[in-house]
């Protein structure tokens, strides 16, 4: 079933609760360049993100007003959600600048998109030397994190999408096989599945397996080889990131204790999830079990991250993060192990804040699976 469309009023109370937000955090409004909060905002989307000035103003003072080029105004306006907006251009050869500047307070602060570009931040700057900029993040860190009902739908299917990847994978042979031969396999079956979009498809195998981040390569993947899968991307505008570690052949002792550890640990953080729990409680849960069994110095980065529009967003389970979870915030859940020079073990979940604990987005088998 197709994901329902989000409609004008959507888009309208999202830059509206926005408003509110920034407000409430000390700024007079938030200006968003294009990136995904843009798109979340207002569905738009420019072909290409160049030099020229794009900009959505959500102030205190005024109505949500888009700045774009004028040769990118027709597309700016069918945009779904730029209906809610007051769309506004300038012409190539004239300053955009200027035309920003008399849509703000010449002695206003506001939170700015972290992925803005240094020239237009400074561009704003050079107009008016008495305005002061805070990236969107340190103001507004959970501006996307709390998903609504259509978000969350599209989350599960998108979850379930990558589920049934899974499910799928393991009858690959992978034995004799390279990195990217299995690699490819996932990526096109998350396409088959519904996937848009593939943002990454990792297979570490044997000694790989031990960085977190390796791309896949022309390693042969061989028999006793433990391999970390880890795989996702955007199914209508939301992603999916679900990680299982797999063993070719009979698995030796030390990857099945290894394994274990990290499945306990997994759901040990799984377990922790609450509303008003603190994001860096879910990270403790995890980490302590690793820890007591001895790996701890092998868990060798953060237990979560959100995730939305982008597989990788705010909120963060890592220690020192302490703001507090609320329902219908959706995060990993992904502690792992890494022995250099042998192998890794990462198992992966998505996660939503329910009124009483959490519930998984990804419901495959977390035991290890034994693939030819």
């Amino acid at each position: 079933m197709s994901a329902v469309p989000f409609t004008r009023d959507d888009y309208a109370a999202r830059m509206a609760r926005v408003v509110a937000d920034g407000h409430a955090a000390g700024v007079d409004g938030v200006l968003v360049t294009p990136g995904p909060d843009l798109v979340w905002l207002t569905g738009y989307q420019p072909t290409a993100i160049t030099e020229r000035l794009t900009m959505l103003f959500l102030t205190t003072d005024r109505e949500p007003t888009l700045l774009v080029p004028t040769l990118e105004r027709p597309d700016a306006e069918r945009a779904d959600g730029t209906a809610a907006t007051t769309v506004v251009d300038w012409l190539d050869g004239a300053d955009p600048y200027a035309a920003a500047s008399g849509l703000l307070r010449p002695d206003g602060r506001y939170a700015i998109s972290d992925s803005a570009w240094a020239m237009h931040l400074l561009g704003l700057q050079t107009a008016l030397p008495r305005t002061a900029y805070d990236s969107v993040t340190a103001r507004l860190p959970m501006l996307r994190a709390v998903k609504d009902a259509n978000e969350l739908a599209r989350l599960e299917a998108a979850g379930a999408a990558a589920d049934a990847t899974y499910e799928q994978i393991l009858d690959v042979r992978f034995s004799g096989r390279t990195e990217t031969d299995v690699a490819a396999d996932l990526a096109d079956l998350l396409r088959q599945h519904g996937h848009e979009q593939v943002d990454f498809t990792v297979v570490g195998s044997g000694p790989n397996g031990a960085n977190p981040h390796h791309e896949a390569g022309d390693r042969t993947i061989e028999v006793g080889d433990c391999v970390v899968l880890d795989f996702g991307g955007l199914m209508d505008g939301y992603g999916s990131d679900t990680s299982r570690t797999v063993c070719v052949g009979e698995p030796t002792d030390q990857i099945r204790e290894v394994h274990e550890v990290v499945r306990l640990a997994q759901q040990a953080g799984v377990d922790a999830v609450r509303p008003g729990v603190a994001c860096q409680d879910v990270d403790r849960a995890a980490r302590q079990v690793i820890a007591d069994a001895g790996y701890g110095e092998r868990f060798i980065h953060r237990t979560g991250h959100g995730i939305g529009v982008t597989t990788h967003e705010p909120p963060y389970m890592i220690e020192g993060e302490e703001l507090p979870l609320v329902p219908g915030m959706c995060f990993s859940v992904e502690p792992g192990v890494y022995l250099p020079g042998s192998f890794g073990v990462r198992i992966e979940d998505i996660v939503t804040v329910t009124e009483d604990g959490g519930r998984r987005l990804n419901n495959t088998d977390r035991h290890l699976r034994v693939v030819a």
